[in-house]
């Protein structure tokens, strides 16, 4: 996670690695797709250690955090609000609709709309700060919709997907709450605690993240590689569709609210870029080893297509600046 002070060119290892991890964090987890899909007895044995890799990675999204990436929030409520309203609002109703225009199996559908109710993904700050977006929002937004998951992400989850299986909500808030926000708090207390130490280890903990969730995208495929050549496309399908719709529409909440343009382009990737990590892990403990396909197949198509975003955010802002000399 980057800081809300890491608006401009990185010069930090911490910032290198960040960025670095971000870049190749697609590549590692399709890996560890192909290690669960074609060697699945590798990984088997680890099949009880998907919650405390999740654990992990939320321990070092909050060692990242500083009390300093809060103000923001009393500074600029309506920005952080609006991203954090979308977030829990648009991707939980697009996938409903994606579910329904495809026709999507019970399985598969309980899946994809357990990663629309999930929060934003932590890869979504350095894709922000990659986009030119306002950075300090990008922190301000995942940090927040990460704190209220424990009780949006089971009731949204239980609301719209309880009628494909039977869920247990209150275990799976529970789950998050040991996942999610106990992780998180210790490491920003580790932070403030600890602070020269935690800075020493900042520029590793990008790839301890992205490791443990490979390996979680490994588990998590391994458990269903029989079924991944019969329903993988339609899986891809929807997760393109649900992340694209997710960037483009919450574009548009930017430009109905007239947000500047770098925040219109973080909200944008604020909600299309999930946890989607969380996503999966929570969908193999609490329903199908299938409906955790689509949190492991988010974990790599979010990255490339908010790669593919920032790089559009970049040319068009190249475009703008060569116009502006045409006319001098």
């Amino acid at each position: 996670m980057v800081s809300a002070q890491d608006t401009a060119t990185p010069t930090t290892d911490a910032d290198r690695g960040a960025y670095a991890a971000v870049l190749i964090f697609p590549a590692l987890v399709l890996v560890g797709g192909l290690v669960g899909f074609l060697a699945p007895g590798s990984v088997s044995g680890l099949s009880g250690w998907v919650n405390p890799l999740l654990g992990i990675v939320m321990f070092g999204m909050g060692l990242t955090l500083r009390p300093v990436d809060f103000a923001l929030v009393a500074r600029r409520p309506l920005p952080v609000l609006l991203g954090v309203v979308a977030q829990y609002v648009l991707m939980p109703l697009i996938a409903v609709v994606v579910v329904l225009a495809l026709r999507l199996p019970a399985e598969i559908a309980a899946g994809v709309i357990l990663v629309g109710c999930a929060p934003g993904g932590t890869a979504s700050n350095v894709v922000s700060y990659l986009a030119r977006g306002d950075v300090a929002l990008s922190v301000a937004m995942t940090s927040i919709s990460t704190l209220v998951a424990p009780i949006l992400t089971p009731l949204l989850t239980l609301w719209l997907a309880g009628q494909y299986m039977p869920l247990d909500g209150a275990s799976m808030a529970w789950s998050i709450v040991r996942i999610v926000l106990l992780p998180v708090v210790l490491g920003l207390a580790v932070r403030l605690l600890v602070p020269r130490l935690v800075e020493r280890a900042l520029p590793v903990l990008p790839w301890l993240s992205v490791t443990a969730i490979s390996l979680i995208v490994a588990i998590v495929v391994s458990r269903s590689a029989d079924r991944i050549v019969e329903a993988g496309l339609l899986v891809l399908a929807a997760v393109a569709l649900h992340n694209g719709l997710g960037l483009g529409l919450g574009y548009l909440v930017g430009v109905v609210t007239r947000q500047p343009v770098a925040a219109r382009r973080t909200v944008a990737i604020e909600v299309g870029m999930q946890n989607s990590g969380l996503a999966a892990g929570l969908a193999a403990q609490y329903m199908n080893p299938l409906s955790a396909l689509p949190g492991a197949v988010f974990s790599v198509w979010h990255n490339l297509s908010g790669a593919v975003f920032a790089l559009l955010c970049r040319r068009a802002d190249a475009r703008r600046a060569d116009a502006r000399r045409a006319r001098r």
